[in-house]
């Protein structure tokens, strides 16, 4: 069960990070929109948070996407 969570996570954070990039921004000023650390971003980004509802609904606002086109994108 980890394995499949762990790959969720690396998935998403994958989309996030694609997302992030052709939108120009860089994980700094992003981290700054969303209201989250930095580190933390990067960690969400690398698959190695398992990221809550909350933070998901704020960094899909940020992206100017919904959560459902992340994890969609994601496979999930």
């Amino acid at each position: 069960m980890t394995t499949h969570i762990d790959d969720a996570q690396k998935k998403l954070g994958s989309v996030i990070r694609e997302r992030r990039r052709a939108a120009g921004i860089s994980q700094e000023a992003f981290a700054t929109e969303v209201g989250i650390h930095r580190t933390y971003i990067g960690a969400v980004e690398r698959g190695e948070r398992n990221v809550s509802l909350a933070n998901i609904l704020r960094i899909a606002r940020a992206l100017n996407v919904s959560a459902a086109q992340l994890f969609n994108e994601a496979g999930l």
